[in-house]
């Protein structure tokens, strides 16, 4: 039922947006009102997590170690598992940003028949990783030459790259099929592992299915059924421009488009709320974001409340000619 339930929402977005289109001719509330309004939801989401975020206190220096800290200097430092400096922590953030290097290092537990625990690669879970994410980012750079009244060299070069195979017409784009298997390798993977099954929850197969039904419909308008590729680059400029295009341009537009661009729709709408503002939050994680020079720098917490201390002298102006009776020894007579 965890994984039911998201695909039933799912399917009942596409059919929202198709019967919309078809039935009730319902294009500027697919192509206009609900692209402007899941923007504005996602900008405005965005800004209130990452605000909420940095304002959280961080009272300690809790970096992730993975690797040798700077001490003596004999001893070997490892600078980018274990920075002490500002360099260190942009050369480690770089490399969980772009090639994920905690995914990689991450290995799986298994307890088997013994009982014996063994620890094993997970290698898959990074390369369908880095798959998904590099494919996700090159297809919304493809897609930004819909904003453009010409196109910029960069995207050109970057579609070049992405259909260098010259495979069919009109060309085949690798990140396409890239995308397809990754996410359906996300999907397998969650519902195959037992324990990965079990802390599993609705929301994390949502997106799973919502980001397979926007690569789906995005196939299926560029290989199979064709879409008036003029009318689309008009509506994109209107929304940039902010100046909507007629209804007779939408309605030269295949139904299928206003599905493919509502579930993006959702999808923009969902991110701040969702798992998927990790693309925001990995740069405000203080377990990354910090050095580790605990042993430099004194780290003192900003957040503590002042409290009135009893110091030992005051104490001992209370109370010294009882200590004194006591025999118990006094610093001033």
């Amino acid at each position: 039922m965890k994984s039911l339930i998201p695909f039933i929402a799912v399917v009942v977005l596409v059919l929202l947006a198709f019967v919309g289109v078809e039935a009730g001719n319902l294009q500027f509330l697919f192509g206009v009102v609900i692209p402007y309004a899941a923007l504005a939801a996602f900008i405005v989401g965005f800004i209130i997590r990452v605000v909420n975020w940095g304002r959280s206190p961080v009272p300690f220096s809790i970096p992730t170690t993975a690797g040798q800290q700077k001490s003596l200097p004999w001893v070997k430092q490892n600078k980018l598992d274990n920075p002490s400096g500002a360099l260190g922590v942009v050369g480690r953030m770089a490399l969980e940003v772009f090639l994920f290097r905690s995914l990689f290092r991450n290995t799986k537990t298994e307890l088997r028949d013994g009982p014996k625990l063994t620890y094993g690669s997970e290698k898959f879970l990074w390369l369908a990783g880095m798959a998904f994410h590099w494919s996700f980012l090159i297809i919304l750079v493809r897609h930004l030459r819909f904003f453009a009244q010409s196109v910029p060299p960069v995207i050109s070069l970057v579609a070049s790259l992405d259909s260098f195979l010259q495979i069919g017409v009109p060309l085949l784009y690798i990140t396409d099929v890239v995308i397809l298997l990754a996410v359906t390798y996300l999907f397998i993977r969650r519902v195959s592992m037992p324990l990965i099954k079990y802390i599993s929850l609705p929301a994390d197969y949502f997106p799973l299915f919502l980001i397979l039904g926007i690569v789906i419909s995005g196939i299926l308008m560029r290989y199979f059924s064709k879409v008036y590729i003029v009318g689309v680059k008009e509506l994109a400029m209107g929304l940039v421009s902010f100046n909507p295009v007629n209804q007779e341009t939408m309605q030269s537009i295949t139904p299928l488009f206003y599905v493919h661009l509502f579930l993006i729709s959702v999808l923009f709408a969902y991110f701040p709320f969702s798992k998927l503002m990790h693309l925001g939050g990995v740069f405000l994680s203080p377990t990354r974001n910090m050095p580790n020079n605990s042993r430099m720098v004194r780290h003192i917490n900003p957040w503590n409340h002042p409290v009135h201390v009893h110091t030992y002298e005051e104490y001992e102006n209370d109370f010294r000619e009882k200590m004194k009776k006591a025999g118990i020894p006094v610093e001033k007579e």
